[in-house]
């Protein structure tokens, strides 16, 4: 059977559309739909024909970050399989802030955590006025690793620390003013806002997309080397293994505040 976590669908100007699927759990992602997630970006990379990648949440919410009932199980396996996790959580953000050509998103709901760093990785990033936004990890106790480099590149380094360390929720007027999305656009027009993007990139030549995406990365040494991924994926997974970050989605799940918390 196929894995329905995420699904796809290209129309007959190749623009694809990719949509996270896990309604019942605000499209948290595990495991399953980080695999699926790259293994579709792949494939689209040298689709035939495509122009541009739209990503969509099913249901009420675009994406709530890490299933925490995942993180608790994988904080619990052995150090390789945990660091797995993470390095498949390092490589599905890569993925898409390297992918060749444009790629958009849609936001409605709650969009927290790697929700908010896939917008970080996205060319444009369209939000509905009543989105809710947050960097929340370090508020369960784990670190926001895996997207901290494309936080910075999207926020600045000021913005990123803030929202990073606070933990705190905002609105869409205020992702809009922090630069996380490009256009808070009401809901009934969405749509149509965001067939005026797709009309636009189909109007630029697709190789010249391709080079553009690529050297603003390149030039401004925004590339993630091998090594940097590494990096990431460890400081993930010590973090989300360690005591507090145990503590962090006990209290979660126990619905009470964690120890370190007034």
């Amino acid at each position: 059977m196929e894995d329905s976590s995420v699904t796809l669908e290209v129309d007959a100007r190749g623009i694809a559309t990719l949509t996270l699927n896990r309604p019942e759990i605000g499209n948290a992602y595990d495991g399953n739909l980080l695999r699926r997630f790259v293994f579709l970006l792949d494939s689209l990379a040298s689709h035939p024909g495509l122009r541009a990648v739209i990503i969509r949440g099913a249901g009420r919410h675009f994406q709530c970050g890490a299933d925490l009932g995942w993180m608790a199980e994988i904080a619990q396996q052995p150090p390789e399989l945990a660091r797995e996790a993470s390095r498949a959580s390092v490589t599905a953000f890569r993925r898409l802030n390297e992918f060749p050509l444009p790629t958009m998103a849609l936001v409605q709901g709650a969009c927290f955590g790697g929700g908010c760093g896939l917008l970080c990785c996205v060319d444009v990033a369209l939000a509905v006025p009543g989105a809710v936004f947050g960097l929340t990890e370090v508020r369960v106790g784990v670190a926001p690793t895996p997207i901290s480099t494309q936080l910075v590149q999207t926020l600045g380094l000021h913005k990123a620390r803030r929202y990073a360390l606070t933990g705190e929720r905002f609105d869409a007027a205020t992702a809009l003013a922090i630069g996380l999305v490009h256009e808070v656009v009401p809901a009934d027009d969405i749509e149509a806002r965001l067939e005026a993007l797709v009309a636009a990139f189909l109007a630029a030549a697709p190789q010249a997309s391709a080079v553009t995406k690529h050297s603003l990365l390149r030039a401004n040494r925004l590339l993630l080397t091998d090594e940097e991924a590494d990096t990431l994926a460890e400081e993930s997974w010590r973090q989300r293994a360690s005591d507090e970050g145990k503590e962090g989605l006990r209290a979660f799940r126990e619905k009470r505040r964690p120890l370190w918390q007034p």
